[in-house]
């Protein structure tokens, strides 16, 4: 987490990402409302004890689950023009942003099929702004909807983890204007890494609201523990099988 301490404040600041990527500084005050659930996040060993289970977890993945990985990639390669993977900038632990790594799932002007999509249909428009999420997404190519159907569109997200930009379990990666929907819950959000697996992801996943993900990432936070996390790595196994949730 980024923490900075100021001359005459007891504590520490915290800062995070607006959606004009720009640094803000959070006052200590919400840090004194809020410091219950950040010295979870920040708790010294149980952080040190999460970290080697996130590394230990994402190279053995990546060593044993590497032919997988590769034919995944020839797929997307193959079904549509475009790179194999997807970048996109979300905000981690600390308000730091970092580089979001998927298999690609969807065709290269995504944006403007969506834009156009919404226009012309109301009912899908009013989903997306409930759950930003659409049960048939135009922007997606048909391998692209196999793959998320399967979750294997997140295996480049262990690279992330690898990293350290993100850990196997946490709270859903956000993108920096996001931030509006968790409102005073945010500075929350940021107190852990986010994770390629948690609790929104075996709790429903799009069948759930927006807001019902906000409470599922605040809960994680909250009630965190390595026993949590196995628990929910359990769970992700039993969800990616059955693909329940899945759109």
């Amino acid at each position: 987490m980024d923490f900075a301490t100021r001359k005459g404040i007891q504590g520490l600041t915290m800062y995070r990402v607006d959606s004009d990527d720009r640094l803000i500084e959070t006052p200590p005050q919400a840090i004194a409302r809020d410091v219950h659930v950040r010295s979870i996040g920040a708790s010294g060993v149980g952080r040190v004890l999460k970290r080697l289970l996130d590394i230990t977890g994402a190279a053995l993945f990546l060593v044993l689950g590497m032919p997988l990985y590769l034919l995944v990639a020839l797929g997307v390669k193959l079904s549509s023009p475009g790179p194999v993977h997807y970048w996109q900038y979300r905000v981690g632990i600390g308000g730091r942003r970092f580089a979001f790594i998927k298999f690609r799932s969807m065709v290269m002007d995504g944006d403007e099929v969506l834009n156009s999509f919404l226009d012309s249909d109301s009912a899908a428009r009013a989903k997306w702004e409930t759950h930003q999420k659409l049960e048939r997404d135009p922007r997606i190519t048909r391998f692209g909807s196999f793959i998320r159907r399967t979750s294997l569109d997140e295996l480049p997200q262990f690279w992330n983890v690898l990293l350290g930009d993100m850990s196997l379990v946490g709270p859903r990666p956000c993108m920096a204007d996001q931030d509006k929907y968790y409102g005073e819950h945010w500075t929350t959000y940021c107190t852990m890494r986010p994770g390629i697996t948690g609790l929104w992801q075996v709790s429903g996943r799009n069948t759930l609201t927006y807001a019902e993900r906000v409470r599922m990432d605040v809960r994680y936070v909250q009630e965190w523990s390595l026993w949590l996390d196995l628990c929910i790595l359990l769970k992700t196994v039993k969800v990616v099988l059955t693909g329940h949730g899945a759109h």
